[in-house]
């Protein structure tokens, strides 16, 4: 992995799609929003109505990079997440969901956060996307906060989350309880 120092004088890896989305080196996304640390794009692959990635512009390769200290990223992802759906129309923060892909379910390795609303909606043959190793941002916050165990192990408690907060249902709690990642 190559990386340079982009304008800003953050982390930046020249093979990475979103390096280059989040330093504006690429023409073709169509930004949302964007500020000194984050910036907000539509998914080229939308699996909802309103289907979003919030994306910090230093690389960070996912979740698992993620410490303590890393708290406020997350926390300000989500708000920037929220404030482009309220950009757009959205009022019902109820139906929306914000959450973070896990290996192997990771299509690009660049921290990246799904905005999606309504979950209502969500595309049939997709939402099973946003089950296995999904974590939710409420989730993450949570454990980067109570310094939980490796990420990797606290997945099955995320899968209550996402049960609570989506309207797709989710695991049994037996499937809950046995998953291990």
């Amino acid at each position: 992995m190559a990386i340079n120092k982009s304008h800003s004088g953050e982390d930046v890896d020249k093979k990475c799609i979103f390096c280059l989305i989040a330093n504006d080196q690429d023409e073709e996304a169509e930004i949302l929003k964007k500020d000194e640390e984050l910036v907000c794009f539509k998914d080229i692959e939308p699996a909802a109505p309103h289907h979003y990635l919030v994306v910090p512009r230093k690389h960070i390769t996912s979740c698992l990079s993620l410490h303590r200290g890393h708290t406020g990223l997350v926390e300000r992802m989500a708000e920037m997440g929220k404030a482009v759906l309220r950009d757009q129309g959205i009022t019902d923060m109820k139906d929306i969901q914000l959450g973070f892909h896990q290996a192997p379910y990771i299509s690009v390795e660049h921290l990246h956060l799904h905005v999606l609303a309504p979950t209502t909606k969500i595309i049939w043959d997709q939402r099973n996307m946003f089950k296995p190793a999904f974590v939710t941002e409420e989730c993450l916050r949570k454990h980067l906060k109570d310094k939980a165990p490796p990420l990797k192990y606290c997945l099955t408690d995320c899968f209550s989350c996402l049960r609570a907060t989506s309207s797709q249902g989710g695991l049994s709690e037996k499937q809950t309880s046995q998953r291990r990642i």
